[in-house]
């Protein structure tokens, strides 16, 4: 009995072990170093049809929606199965082209909206092998080719299902609810994918609008029965590996996590379309060249898509820009491959940046009209710099202000083919930051106004994605030497969180609970309140001005005749809340007027909200927030450094799930923060100290900080 308990306990904690298991530093490393891949929409029913149906090309959405778009009844459109014989398919063939393009893994649609499987499944017959005269399983051919040829294998997998009787029916925004029944119908096809197709470096999740608990049961799914596989962000409610942006999207800002670019050849379709207009080969090469340089430059991966036609074949104009970029890589793949992020935090006119810890990286997209490249703040002794690929030598010269001046040479020319310049800095470098806070004589001061932030993507689904903040960092320099006391400047926003400071790369955790209360010396009630005005309810996503806040210009002063969708609120008191009738997807804007008279002011606000909130003031986003895990409402204090004389207000309140969103705006609430004294320490003066803060173990690498009202000072003793 006792053998008996002992082998129990050790499957125990073998369970427990597995189902909390993430991927390690090794794996998220080895996927980020893929850099491009493969991304492939191939379906048994919408690639036969190619975007047409009775006859007529269908233009409206996506090609692989096409059900759908073409309100196809759901036995008419499955019935197509039967004209699918892909005679030309070949998984060989598609890996090869993809190994030729320069591409390092390959990502399949196991199963797109439709719900019709690419794999052969127990869970229903509407599978390729059963349901099409092919008879075979399409992902279990790839996944082989893969293995044979030496590319890493990743699967798509649709979480709605338009075949599935359980689910959700068809909707416009494709975010539908997951019953128990769809959920427990997932879980067994994402089982089976896992455990019959050999080692899947990434699980890509799309659409749908799961509860936090069915997000975080599939994630755990994944990682208890492959833990190397990375697992995408679009699982929902900040669950994943690694984020995902939107489609045909590209970053001007640093993430802080692990990301993906995912792209089609063109925005109007990523399943085949026969009726494509698809232009200039030249053109979509150099098109798609340069969206992978951005992606890599800034760190990411990316993930471009071709749409197979119905017989398994690949269209040729695809088939022909991926061999021009795997030939462009096969040059410069040294630049690409095993490269970090642009360490410069100003973007260059010229092109962009990636690095090793021993060389730069300058993609030459336009070049300068002067022939000079400037890199500044560049600490490191450069040997050479050439035309990589060619060994061309190339004239530079470093300056005592640490810039790096590059003369390109007067033949240099990069139309119509990108060039790079490989700089070579065998001793390391190090990039002087260009954002240096340092203050007064007396104090420095660090808040979320002067932070360089680095971001994810959260969201509980794909209406719902923002832009979150994930870290927060600055550069100070101090005026004096000498002894400087911390203290950490907070609200109730921030009370209970815990933060980790990293300062002069020492790290320290700290719980935002012992502060001293200090009242702020401001009269709220002395400020004068306009009106509140509110919008009519319109259809937004969450994360961006739009709808109705087109309407006014937020840098103005508001008058309410500038348009007929803006009424004003008189059931709206200070402090009262009300109800606006809700709707998925939907928002209203509130405007308000502050008159500051005599000089700045600083003021607190406590705000309820129902989905999702934003506040901008005097035109700048102060303040985003969302409701991850679907609370009633939400109540956040917000704090405002009014101008002197009038500031507007505006707040965009979101909606995604609720019949009706809580609203309230009040200022009569106590004008306090808190002040939390740090161990002093010793600074230099003209010397640079990093300084950054991160939620300490956050649920989700993806949840946003939420601490708008979080300040450091450095007071000097």
């Amino acid at each position: 009995m006792k053998n008996i308990k002992f082998c129990i306990f050790f499957i125990l904690i073998a369970i427990t072990t597995s189902v909390f298991a993430q991927p390690s530093a090794t794996t998220v490393k080895q996927w980020q170093d893929q850099k491009f891949s493969m991304f492939i929409h191939f379906g048994g029913i919408y690639s036969v049809l190619g975007g047409v149906w009775d006859g007529k090309q269908i233009s409206r959405g996506l090609s692989e929606q096409i059900q759908a778009h073409a309100g196809i009844y759901s036995d008419v459109y499955a019935n197509v199965a039967n004209s699918f014989t892909a005679k030309k398919f070949n998984a060989d063939s598609i890996v090869l082209l993809a190994k030729a393009a320069g591409m390092r893994s390959i990502v399949i649609t196991s199963k797109h909206h439709d719900g019709f499987c690419m794999f052969k499944t127990a869970t229903t017959d509407f599978n390729v092998v059963d349901a099409t005269p092919f008879h075979r399983d399409v992902i279990k051919e790839l996944s082989e080719a893969c293995k044979r040829h030496g590319l890493r294998f990743g699967l798509y997998f649709s979480l709605i299902d338009w075949h599935y009787p359980e689910a959700s029916p068809i909707s416009s925004h494709n975010s539908d609810p997951i019953t128990p029944e769809h959920h427990e119908y997932n879980k067994k096809q994402v089982t089976e994918l896992l455990s019959n197709y050999g080692p899947i470096s990434e699980f890509w999740f799309d659409m749908g609008s799961q509860t936090p608990a069915q997000s975080h049961e599939l994630y755990q799914l994944v990682h208890r029965l492959q833990p190397q596989c990375m697992v995408s962000s679009r699982l929902g409610n900040d669950q994943g590996d690694f984020t995902v942006l939107g489609d045909n999207t590209y970053p001007d800002y640093s993430i802080g996590v692990p990301w993906q670019s995912p792209a089609s050849f063109f925005d109007e379709t990523w399943g085949y379309r026969s009726w494509q207009v698809r232009g200039s080969e030249d053109e979509k090469y150099l098109e798609k060249l340069k969206s992978l340089i951005r992606v890599v430059s800034g760190g990411g991966n990316y993930l471009l898509n071709i749409g197979p036609k119905g017989d398994g074949s690949i269209v040729p104009f695809e088939m022909d820009v991926l061999l021009k970029i795997g030939s462009w890589l096969n040059k410069n793949g040294d630049a690409v491959y095993g490269t970090t992020a642009d360490p410069f935090t100003t973007a260059f006119k010229w092109g962009n940046v990636s690095c090793k810890p021993d060389k730069l990286y300058l993609f030459i997209t336009t070049p300068p009209a002067n022939g000079l490249i400037t890199l500044p703040g560049l600490q490191g002794k450069i040997e050479n710099t050439k035309v990589l690929g060619e060994n061309t030598q190339i004239d530079f010269k470093q300056t005592a202000g640490n810039n790096a001046v590059i003369t390109l040479p007067k033949d240099f020319d990069s139309a119509g083919v990108i060039k790079i310049i490989e700089v070579d800095v065998p001793g390391g470098y190090h990039v002087l930051p260009t954002h240096i806070i340092t203050g007064s004589p007396k104090n420095i001061v660090l808040n979320d106004e002067n932070a360089y932030n680095y971001y994810s993507s959260s969201g509980v689904d794909y209406g719902t994605y923002f832009q979150s903040t994930v870290k927060q960092s600055w550069t100070i320099e101090t005026a004096k030497k000498g002894q400087y006391q911390p203290v950490l400047n907070y609200s109730d926003e921030e009370k209970g969180r815990e933060i980790d400071l990293t300062i002069n790369n020492k790290t320290t955790t700290i719980k935002l609970d012992s502060g001293a209360v200090v009242n702020l010396k401001n009269e709220a009630s002395g400020l004068k309140w306009g009106p509140v005005y509110i919008s009519d309810k319109y259809r937004s996503g969450f994360g961006g001005l739009n709808g109705n806040a087109s309407d006014i210009d937020v840098t103005k002063p508001w008058t309410s005749d500038t348009s007929k969708h803006w009424h004003l609120a008189e059931n709206l008191e200070n402090g009262k809340q009300i109800e606006l009738p809700g709707g998925m997807y939907t928002a209203y804007y509130v405007v308000q007027n502050i008159t500051s008279p005599d000089k700045a002011a600083y003021v607190q606000l406590k705000i309820t909200s129902g989905d999702g909130v934003m506040v901008y003031l005097n035109g700048k986003r102060r303040f985003i927030h969302n409701n991850p895990d679907k609370l009633p409402s939400m109540t956040d204090v917000v704090g405002l450094d009014l101008q002197q004389g009038n500031n507007q207000l505006l707040i965009q309140v979101f909606n995604n799930f609720k019949k009706f969103v809580p609203f309230s705006i009040d200022h009569n609430i106590p004008q306090k923060v808190y002040q939390q004294k740090l161990d002093a320490i010793m600074l230099d003066a003209n010397k640079l100290y990093p300084v950054n803060w991160k939620l300490h173990n956050p649920p989700t690498p993806h949840q946003t900080m939420n601490v708008p009202n979080l300040e450091l000072v450095f007071i000097k003793k």
